[in-house]
């Protein structure tokens, strides 16, 4: 009995405990010869180590959610005391940081706690007797790549981190245990070396969906080394001068205060490679198959399923990594509007809206910003006009809405559900007999008293089209979580080869597959005819502009904005703009679309790194704080 609660122990004790990163000693030493000595249990061990991923569906407490300024939760929710709504408020600190992934409290997991059980499973997969060891190396592989990931994560948040090589001897002192932070450079080299070493021993692909799917393949571990290259080439990495006097207790330098070009190319060799490999694998962009419609679908139609299915629909050819243990369920319903009058549909909790800034990043149906295409006039973006049954598709005719919400690009529809607009899906896939959303107060997406959104935007994006609404319930068509996408590599590509080399055909090419495949025309031809700035392409510090806003649209709603907007240092722009949405709580078009002021965020210049928690450094002294903490 004493054997089997140790083992207990070993098995759920990550869930159990609140660890720190102290523990990076394993105990409970006696039953680690338990666990491997025959395939299955060790085979729970290495599930265990993909629980340690991210929540990355949780709304409330995962902060790429409510910690930026993607989405903002109603007034319902302001008091709410989750992790990620603290941080997007302005709250974090060092007593108990928000989302703590360092430690594992308030709303994080233990990274490190979960680097420990890696290497716990590399130091022990090969005394497995029943594997032979084609499976022992591919599992070593997946451990490798999971410890390179936990170190990758917390990198991005902390910049400067500890880097775990193995564990230690149980035997191991306490001043033994005190680690200290790396450089910047030691950490990305030490974790595309771990990168390097799982992709030799990882399979091409998942040939055995049923059971298999979720679990990392080669191209996920090209692809994420890609993701980590860029990252460390960016601004905020790559001769940040802010960071020139942040050095460890031994007084060694942790960022590097000189800017190297050559990181962007060693970014841009990584995007491609990924790429290769993902093509090689049989990932390919995402268009959806129109035979799936029980009724004729417009092109239109087709192009808004094609971007909305690439994040929904299950293991699609896109999807390069999944997180199966994460299914967008609450996700859904929290961005999801009451479609049906009455008091019905209880399970749509509907509360997160989309921030004006927001909605304004997508472009127009020309493939422009709104303000700069010559034939769209963004002075009147707030006036309203009707829409006609030439926009049925779109917007419902003979209804009032606003000008913003005229002649956007297809993104925009297949992303935001807004007063007016036509909500395809739910059940009703026929274009001849559209649902159209009604959003001012009384009506039916606006007459709760906690289901609305604060901003008159919702993140249809979010939400499954197979998800099906009724006049009396909801079931939600769940959807495990993508966490690499192939687009999202493409466009990575063109962002380092335009850093490294400038404007180019190959750096237009991968724009262009993903703008395509979003109805739009090639970013040359786009600019060129309807541009006020046509020659922007051409130069690195447009075409960098454009890049960075056709990822911003892309991949909205994804978690990448509150990475991107940090690693390109623009946070401090766009975080301190003020939440602005429409008047929501107005009856009338006249009193709804009123731009209405709703939160001042306010991000500092520490506030591009996490803080580390003080009690944290009081216990070892051999860990600096992030700077401005």
């Amino acid at each position: 009995m004493k054997m089997f609660k140790k083992w207990l122990i070993v098995f759920f004790g990550p869930f159990l405990f609140s660890c720190n990163y102290l523990d990076i000693v394993p105990d409970n030493i006696a039953t680690v010869d338990h666990i491997f000595r025959m395939r299955s249990t060790a085979e729970q061990y290495l599930f265990t180590m993909y629980n340690y991923l991210p929540n990355y569906v949780d709304a409330y407490n995962y902060h790429v959610f409510l910690g930026g300024d993607e989405l903002w939760a109603n007034d319902y929710n302001v008091g709410q005391p989750a992790p990620a709504w603290q941080i997007a408020k302005g709250f974090q600190n060092i007593v108990n940081p928000y989302s703590n992934y360092w430690g594992g409290a308030n709303g994080g997991r233990g990274m490190f706690v979960a680097i420990r059980d890696c290497n716990t499973f590399l130091e022990n997969i090969h005394k497995v007797p029943d594997m032979d060891d084609y499976e022992k190396n591919r599992w070593a592989a997946e451990a490798l790549f999971l410890k390179a990931y936990f170190h990758f994560y917390l990198f991005r948040m902390y910049g400067p981190i500890p880097l775990i090589e193995k564990n230690l001897p149980i035997t191991s002192s306490t001043e033994e245990v005190k680690v200290s932070q790396m450089p910047v450079d030691s950490c990305v080299n030490f974790i595309a070396r771990l990168l390097d070493e799982a992709a030799v021993n990882l399979p091409e692909r998942i040939l055995n969906e049923a059971t298999e799917n979720g679990r990392v393949t080669r191209s996920a571990a090209k692809a994420l080394k890609a993701r980590l290259l860029v990252t460390a080439a960016s601004p905020l990495f790559n001769g940040n001068p802010d960071y020139g006097a942040y050095t460890g207790k031994d007084g060694v330098q942790l960022f590097s205060k000189t800017y190297d070009a050559a990181k962007w190319e060693r970014a841009a060799i990584a995007c491609k490679e990924a790429i290769e490999e993902c093509h090689a694998a049989g990932h390919q962009l995402y268009y959806f198959n129109p035979a799936f419609l029980p009724f004729p679908g417009s092109a239109e139609t087709i192009t808004e399923m094609s971007v909305r299915n690439a994040l929904c629909e299950k293991f699609n050819k896109e999807v390069i990594w999944t997180s199966t243990a994460n299914r967008a369920t609450t996700l859904q319903r929290e961005n999801l509007p009451r479609l049906y009058s009455g008091d019905k549909q209880s399970t749509t909790l509907s509360s997160f809206g989309v921030p004006m800034k927001v909605a304004e990043q997508f472009y127009t149906k020309n493939g422009v910003p709104i303000s700069e295409d010559v034939n769209w006039n963004y002075n009147t973006r707030y006036g309203t006009r009707n829409a006609t049954t030439a926009d049925k598709l779109r917007l419902k005719p003979n209804y009032t809405t606003a000008n913003l919400n005229f002649d956007r690009e297809v993104r925009f529809y297949a992303s935001l559900g807004f007063d007016g607009a036509r909500w395809f899906g739910q059940g009703r896939f026929n274009d001849e007999e559209p649902v159209y959303m009604e959003a001012k107060l009384g009506q039916i997406a606006n007459n709760h008293a906690w289901a609305y959104s604060m901003t008159g935007y919702w993140a249809k994006k979010l939400v499954n089209p197979q998800s099906v609404s009724s006049a009396t319930e909801i079931t939600i068509q769940s959807y495990p979580w993508p966490v690499i996408r192939l687009a999202d590599i493409y466009l990575l590509y063109a962002e380092a080869l335009n850093e490294w080399q400038g404007p180019s055909a190959e750096a237009y090419q991968w724009i262009d597959l993903v703008r395509k495949r979003a109805g739009l025309q090639d970013v040359e031809t786009s600019w060129q005819q309807f541009s006020k700035n046509p020659g922007a392409p051409a130069s690195k510090t447009g075409l960098r502009k454009i890049i960075h806003q056709e990822r911003l649209i892309e991949l909205a709603f994804e978690g990448q904005r509150f990475w991107d907007l940090r690693r390109w240092k623009e946070a401090e722009a766009v975080l301190n703009q003020p939440i602005t949405g429409w008047n929501v709580f107005g009856k009338t078009a006249p009193d709804y679309y009123q731009l209405k002021y709703i939160y001042t965020q306010v991000f500092r210049k520490k506030d591009y790194l996490w803080p580390v928690r003080e009690e944290d450094l009081i216990e070892n002294k051999n860990l600096v704080q992030s700077p401005g903490w």
